[in-house]
Parts: C-alpha cells; structure tokens; sequence
C-alpha cells in the first residue's frame, strides 16, 4: 500500500506547523479554531489527495467554551481535507455524556448558515454554531 504522506509538504516545529495547519484550513474555508493544537512536532499535508498529519508531543484537550464541549485532540492526527469538510479524521473525539465518540467527519454546511457538522462512527451526528470554532475561542 503506497504511504498516504507520500509527496506531502512537511512544516516541522511549533510555530511553522501551527501557521500551516492554520493555513490549510483557511483554504479549505474551516473554521480557524478547529484545531487547537499544543507543542506542535510536525504537520503535513499532500495537496494532490487532501491527506492531512498532525504530530504534538501529548495529546491536547480544548473546552470550547461557547459550546460548553471538552474535545481530545490526540498526538497524531490525521485526515482528509475538502472544500468545508475534513473526512476520515482520526485522532480526535468529543465528550458526549460519559463517552468519548471519536470524530470521524466534519463538514461545514454550504450554502452557509453559519453551523458546522459532526459526525462519529456511532452514526451521531451534533450541528455546532460556526462561530464556537473560530480562532482563539
């Protein structure tokens, strides 16, 4: 099986791999608060599939506060990157009540109406206000 990092631009270090990370989801018009990352190793990404890595040191949680939602961002993260939708993401799961559902899927609606989907494997699927994830919430 060929490696998906294959022909990838890698950013290494904190601050380059949070710059890029920061830039691939404003071409893909994602939120810019997405992906609150920590102690950032590595980030990569291959434009030709859409195939996207995060490396940090530890794995990070954010409480986004608007949504009153605990998120667990692991070490690795990986997925794929669409116009308003990252698919196959692994590395990354919501608290719901006792559970932590890894999320597989997000999309932000399009046409716009400033809400963003999440889906997990489970088949749940939560909408979101755009507006939770922008950058710095």
């Amino acid at each position: 099986m060929a490696d998906p990092k294959q022909g990838g631009t890698v950013k290494k270090g904190h601050e380059e791999g949070l710059k890029f990370a920061v830039s691939i989801l404003e071409e893909y018009s994602l939120p810019l608060g997405l992906l609150p990352l920590a102690d950032v190793i590595e980030v990569g990404f291959v434009k030709t599939t859409g195939y996207m890595w995060i490396l940090q040191e530890k794995k990070v949680e954010h409480n986004f506060k608007l949504i009153k939602k605990l998120v667990s961002y692991n070490s690795e993260i990986t997925g794929y990157v669409e116009k308003k939708r990252i698919k196959k993401l692994k590395g990354v799961k919501a608290k719901e009540l006792m559970l932590w559902p890894p999320v597989n899927d997000i999309i932000v609606e399009d046409p716009p109406t400033g809400k963003i989907q999440f889906k997990s494997l489970a088949g749940v699927t939560k909408v979101f206000p755009e507006e939770a994830f922008a950058a710095g919430q």
